[in-house]
């Protein structure tokens, strides 16, 4: 469907759990429409969600993110259905328990957080021009923090693996450097990007591994807060005015230096080229 040119519009990867979810379900509470881009469906057992789609506030699209043939089939329906983006935030991704690869071949928590938001970013500029926030929002992390040596050459294919430290951490640092390369120059075009660290959130779910070493994950069961708080302040940070220049990196609601800047345009260099050779040029042939 075409959305009312004054309706206010986000869309969200990853809204049908922990963050991704209470986003949702604050942006509906609050008037906007939302554009759900997820690999799974939501429960149907929530009557908020269930009362927006039926009346098409919200709006489902299905794929598997890291799948690029899957990925560019759903972005090839959504833009096709939608009238404009105000908000995109890139939320899609966590901590996962062993080393895995995406379906082109490269880990997958780089493909799916540092890769893929920047295809999102590229495929949806026009709708995102024709909103009127023009802001999105990558969901960051401040694990990196704790990254002593990196290269980003090791990206794609990581010699070792560890939970929450290894490659999550590292993917979302290489998501930041990124956003902080990219920010000017999408500015001059009249959007704004920003990473933002939601801080600890208890995102555990029942029955699913958590990829979290277990120290950790027994501290965010019995301290973190409710996902809610941290998708406050992605929100925040959207719509408020402490976001900071466009590629600012955001932590407790301020913007804050990156560790490893020198590597910035070797990481955009990376999904620039990612994206050109293997899903835009598909894409337009």
């Amino acid at each position: 469907m075409k959305t009312a040119g004054q309706e206010r519009t986000a869309l969200i990867t990853g809204a049908s759990s922990g963050i991704g979810l209470e986003l949702t379900r604050k942006l509906l509470s609050e008037g906007w429409q939302v554009i759900a881009l997820n690999r799974s469906g939501f429960a149907q057992d929530d009557v908020r969600i269930e009362d927006a789609l039926s009346r098409k506030q919200l709006r489902v699209y299905t794929a598997d993110l890291a799948d690029f043939d899957s990925l560019r089939q759903a972005l090839a329906r959504l833009k096709a259905a939608e009238e404009k983006v105000d908000l995109l935030f890139n939320n899609a991704g966590g901590s996962f328990p062993t080393l895995t690869f995406s379906k082109q071949g490269r880990e997958l928590h780089f493909e799916l957080q540092t890769v893929v938001p920047y295809i999102l970013l590229m495929e949806l500029t026009e709708l995102l021009k024709r909103g009127n926030l023009k802001t999105v929002i990558n969901t960051s992390s401040n694990a990196f923090k704790f990254v002593k040596r990196w290269d980003p050459d090791t990206l794609e294919r990581p010699a070792t693996f560890k939970k929450l430290f290894g490659p999550y951490a590292t993917t979302k640092l290489a998501l930041s450097l990124w956003t902080q390369e990219l920010g000017p120059r999408v500015a001059s075009e009249g959007i704004k990007v920003l990473s933002v660290d939601p801080g600890g959130n208890n995102t555990l779910r029942r029955g699913k591994d958590s990829g979290l070493p277990l120290p950790v994950e027994l501290v965010m069961k019995l301290f973190f807060p409710h996902p809610s708080r941290g998708a406050s302040l992605l929100y925040d940070a959207a719509v408020g005015a402490r976001g900071g220049p466009s590629g600012a990196y955001v932590t407790n609601g301020a913007p804050k230096e990156l560790p490893f800047t020198e590597h910035g345009p070797r990481v955009l260099e990376k999904v620039s080229d990612i994206y050109a050779r293997e899903f835009a040029a598909p894409h337009s042939a």
